[in-house]
């Protein structure tokens, strides 16, 4: 497993704390896999601080996917870069058809705890290679989870992904995180993936000049910290929490946009 792959634990160690916890995310399968892998974290990456913040950031993404569902019931879910997240279990609300697609290795491991149904599948995809997309089934409207993936592809493979997922559906819903340039930059030196190995990110500061000309829209920007989530900690940990993860200065490094097509 590459460097990039072996960033996906981080995540996982983070929803598996959070859960065990019984506050923000409710993920057994987090737990379970955490226990079954036992990759070991060390540095940033086992900060309670971070953990909070990953399953904040969970929460969010299933929060906004449940909403896209109830109004596209009839959409395909593509969650592209999933790890071994267990969104597809955490969303309560039906869906028609979900994909989880990751890079062949990841599937191969995502493979030893989910099993694939009528309506669940796993697909091998790497979002740098465009071409791949043409793979994915058809839908006339599809929504896509694009969670930890973006800060790994440089803008022009960004563009090039973003262009082919909307060459071949008709109505996209995307939700995306991103990093800043600043961002970005700053990772090279404080960054939890970098206890992986991890030392080349992307940053993006202008999401409509990377989608212009795509046929694709900014929607609205989220938050990854939404108040009803933050006030789940303790109260200590939640002031400790707030100046960390929340404000102006979070924003200016970190940064989380809806992109859907966009209409005549």
């Amino acid at each position: 497993m590459n460097e990039v792959n072996k960033t996906l634990f981080i995540p996982l160690y983070g929803k598996s704390t959070v859960s065990k916890q019984h506050i923000i995310l409710s993920d057994p399968d987090a737990e379970r896999i955490w226990e079954a892998e036992s990759f070991p974290i060390r540095g940033k990456s086992k900060s309670k601080w971070l953990a909070y913040n990953m399953a904040m950031r969970a929460r969010v993404f299933d929060d906004w996917t449940e909403r896209m569902l109830r109004k596209h019931k009839d959409a395909l879910v593509l969650h592209i870069g999933c790890g071994l997240d267990s969104r597809c279990r955490r969303v309560k609300v039906p869906y028609r058809e979900w994909i989880d697609c990751d890079l062949p290795d990841v599937i191969a491991i995502r493979k030893n705890y989910f099993d694939e149904c009528e309506n669940y599948r796993m697909q091998a995809l790497d979002a740098s290679d465009p071409a791949q997309i043409q793979a994915l089934p058809e839908s006339d409207t599809t929504i896509v989870v694009l969670e930890g993936l973006s800060m790994y592809l440089s803008k022009a493979q960004l563009r090039g992904f973003l262009g082919a997922l909307q060459e071949k559906y008709g109505m996209l819903c995307i939700l995306m995180d991103i990093y800043t340039e600043f961002g970005a930059k700053a990772s090279k030196y404080k960054n939890p993936v970098n206890d992986v190995g991890v030392t080349k990110l992307y940053g993006i500061d202008d999401m409509e000049d990377v989608i212009s000309g795509l046929g694709l829209q900014v929607v609205r920007e989220h938050s990854f910290t939404p108040p009803e989530l933050v006030n789940e900690l303790k109260p200590l940990d939640r002031a400790f929490f707030k100046l960390l993860f929340t404000g102006r200065v979070y924003r200016k490094i970190y940064r989380l946009m809806e992109i859907a097509t966009a209409r005549a």
